[in-house]
């Protein structure tokens, strides 16, 4: 097994119960952290992971 690391969660930075190997590649992953709670969109590609930014809610005007 070469090159195998945990995501780590990049809101508080603990691991995730992802392991990801060198020649992984993810798109718009759903990655959840059971510490925080929180689910957030990745993109992996060679061990980089880069985060998706989502634009927030907007209220609909009547």
């Amino acid at each position: 097994m070469k090159n195998i690391e945990w995501i780590l969660c990049p809101v508080c930075g603990n691991k995730t119960r992802v392991k990801i190997r060198i020649d992984t590649e993810l798109k718009n992953f759903p990655l959840y952290c059971p510490k925080c709670r929180q689910e957030t969109l990745i993109n992996v590609k060679q061990l980089n992971i880069s985060v998706i930014k989502e634009p927030d809610a907007q209220t609909q005007s009547r």
